[in-house]
């Protein structure tokens, strides 16, 4: 069995300070994913690496960037901190390697993306665990725009076939108007109206973005915050569970 996990760039950054790891949540991230039985991909947020700079450039999922400058930098920043979580893995005998979207894939002038996934399924076969982040991609007739963390998730869990997928956030999970974990979310419309934006700088979409993305998934996924993340490694189903079944 595959599992896909993303760490959001909330939990392993310090958001509102550019460039800045919060050193003992990635600590304990990668102690949980270190403890993993399955085949694993993860997938890693931008926080306050790229989200910083793409929010300077004015750079979304949608609206992209053609200065040269901007484009250097969000990617920069992102392979840095990729190279912070890959080490941090492998100081745990995790068999991390980097994977760097802005090198494969690419928008057409309608949004829509392609991907290429090879390189991640031969290397999970190969025994590696895959680390993927947020990025930027090439956008025809945008120049580059904002591949968030959520896209790949999806993108990946089909890819890999993968049977689980877990989101761990900064919060425990999905939250209703009251402030209480929505144990189960089957259509978006259902939540719509709880569902706002990040509280810190977010080219990404938010909660909102991250539930219509795992919606479309044919795996369950499962959101939580960091203290549920050995739970979710270990099989349980800690958190909101989003399945459109």
């Amino acid at each position: 069995m595959t599992v896909v996990l993303k760490l959001g760039g909330s939990v392993v950054t310090e958001k509102d300070e550019p460039e800045t790891v919060d050193d003992a949540a990635l600590s304990a991230a990668a102690d949980a994913v270190a403890a993993a039985d399955e085949k694993l991909v993860v997938v890693h947020g931008g926080g306050s690496f790229g989200h910083h700079h793409a929010a300077e450039y004015g750079v979304s999922t949608t609206k992209g960037t053609h200065d040269v400058a901007g484009v250097q930098a969000i990617h920069s920043a992102m392979k840095r901190l990729n190279a912070r979580v890959v080490a941090s893995l492998t100081d745990r005998d995790v068999p991390a390697v980097p994977v760097h979207p802005f090198s494969a894939g690419h928008r057409d002038a309608d949004g829509s993306l392609s991907l290429p996934t090879g390189q991640v399924e031969t290397l999970l076969g190969e025994g590696f665990v895959p680390v993927l982040h947020g990025d930027l991609v090439a956008h025809e007739g945008e120049g580059a725009t904002v591949l968030s963390g959520d896209e790949l998730v999806v993108e990946l869990a089909a890819a890999v076939d993968a049977t689980r997928v877990g989101v761990c956030s900064t919060v425990s999970g999905v939250l209703s108007e009251s402030g209480d974990v929505i144990e189960r979310i089957a259509a978006f419309e259902d939540v719509a109206a709880a569902l706002g934006g990040s509280d810190a700088t977010d080219v990404s979409g938010g909660m909102a973005g991250k539930v219509r993305a795992l919606l479309e998934l044919e795996s369950p996924a499962h959101i939580f915050g960091p203290d549920a993340l050995p739970a979710f490694v270990a099989g349980e189903s800690p958190g909101t569970t989003i399945d459109a079944e």
